[in-house]
């Protein structure tokens, strides 16, 4: 007679296998992140001649003034004052500003991988005057040089600057210079000249520029009073920032999307000030490709910025990536099936063949992964759910001797993946749903086992007897 193994000591050898397989699981995951990050690289590729991720703010009256001095020297121990005439700058918010913008995605592709772009058309109108702030900063009128004043607009990505850009200064257009924006854009934009004004009526601006960029869009409001409108045939907007949108509709045909009334009381600023708005504490922007240079830019932005962002509704790295987290919950439920056979119903499953079973499981995902990448994360799901479940129920008839348990294997691994897409699609539930179907399975389990005396140890009655000498 041959002693086959006690119950106890098969369940400790599937753990075991278990076990072993995280190990190739835990590689399935880096190469996820791998191939996620060659995805980033090769989005980088398409938006360096396009534009990133656009922050915006803007525009910004300067108005340069003489301001006196006062600096202590020590001169062989006797302290003096010296006073001399130094430059400064005044930086004038719009009293009021509204701004247009109208967003035209578009998808670029580079080898297997896309990127969500766009092209924008932007416009708007602002109001500036001196108020009376100007005593509080002890600045005399006299003192400003108006007619060395600029108008300052900031872009974080000017290479998304289009050939349209203009501005309506008093009812003159005026030349545009690269460059000198504001802080809040690292100093990135441009800005136009500002003559024969004289400060005794407000200054009206009209403007309008074309820009390119991808991802999201971010404006940084700032004035007395802001709004700001944005209108886009994209379906799947993503709105964050310090402010969400007053108004906003969206449908399988587009989006709108209205600020309205952003103050400078809620933004905290003064209209006048001798430095200008600081790029305050960083907030993230709406963006999942941080390692891209050019949405680093957008996501230094203040907190008050207000962000919308073209989210590409089937993110599949992260799909696939919360997938694998669920391989062992494949992994143990078709062991634990297995192994009822093996003690309940009396079928004999060797360790290899657990770690066959085992490995289809893992391959799993790694098709998920391939096929995701050129035909879209649903269709490469099914084709790889209805691979790896042909190839186990046919391989598990041959290990568990009958079509019909095999055909038991297929049908709990066609119900585990139907489960997992929910879960996938379900992220508010996924842990609910999940607890419920492990506690299902520990119960079935206990329930088929109830009566296995778990240290017993059967004999063999098939093996061969040995010869008699």
């Amino acid at each position: 007679m041959k002693r086959e193994r006690s119950p106890g000591m098969k369940l400790l050898l599937a753990g075991l296998v278990a076990g072993v397989l995280i190990v190739p699981l835990l590689m399935v995951y880096a190469l996820v992140y791998d191939r996620e990050n060659q995805s980033q690289q090769a989005q980088a590729q398409i938006t360096q001649g396009w534009g990133g991720a656009q922050t915006v703010t803007g525009p910004v009256l300067v108005i340069p003034f003489m301001a006196e001095s006062v600096e202590a020297e020590t001169v062989d121990g006797v302290v003096t004052e010296r006073r001399r005439q130094v430059r400064r700058e005044l930086f004038v918010s719009p009293l009021a500003q509204n701004i247009e913008t109208a967003l035209d995605p578009d998808r670029k592709a580079y080898a297997i991988y896309e990127s969500v772009v766009y092209s924008g058309e932007m416009q708007g109108t602002a109001s500036f005057a001196l108020t009376d702030e100007l005593g509080r900063l002890d600045i005399d009128r006299e003192d400003l040089l108006l007619a060395q004043a600029e108008l300052r607009f900031g872009i974080s990505d000017p290479r998304g600057l289009t050939d349209s850009a203009r501005v309506v200064v008093g009812g003159t257009q005026v030349e545009l210079n690269p460059g000198n924006g504001p802080l809040a854009t690292s100093g990135r934009g441009f800005s136009a000249p500002v003559a024969e004004w004289t400060a005794e009526a407000p200054l009206e601006v009209t403007w309008s520029y074309g820009l390119r960029g991808s991802h999201s869009l971010s404006m940084i409001p700032r004035g007395g009073e802001t709004e700001w409108h944005v209108t886009s045939p994209w379906p799947h907007p993503s709105f964050t920032g310090g402010f969400l949108p007053d108004e906003r509709e969206i449908s399988s045909e587009g989006f709108t999307a209205t600020y309205a009334g952003i103050t400078n009381l809620a933004l905290g600023q003064q209209l006048l000030s001798v430095s200008d708005q600081p790029a305050g504490p960083v907030a993230p922007v709406n963006s999942s490709y941080p390692e891209i240079e050019s949405v680093r830019v957008a996501s230094a932005t203040p907190t008050q910025a207000v962000s919308i962002g073209l989210v590409d509704p089937v993110d599949l790295y992260s799909q696939v990536d919360r997938a694998v987290k669920y391989g062992f919950l494949f992994i143990g439920f078709t062991f634990a099936t297995l192994l009822m056979f093996d003690i309940v119903g009396g079928a004999r499953v060797a360790a290899a063949e657990y770690l066959l079973t085992g490995a289809g499981l893992v391959l799993f995902f790694v098709m998920l992964l391939a096929f995701a990448e050129v035909i879209g994360f649903s269709l490469a799901y099914l084709v790889a759910a209805a691979a790896i479940i042909g190839l186990l129920t046919a391989y598990n008839a041959a290990v568990l001797g009958t079509w019909r348990r095999a055909g038991f294997i297929g049908l709990m691994l066609a119900a585990l993946y139907g489960v997992l897409y929910v879960l996938l699609n379900a992220e508010t539930y996924s842990l609910l749903i999940g607890s419920l179907l492990l506690f299902a399975a520990l119960a079935g389990i206990m329930f088929a086992t109830r009566k296995v005396d778990w240290s017993a140890v059967r004999k063999s009655e098939d093996a061969e007897a040995e010869p008699i000498a």
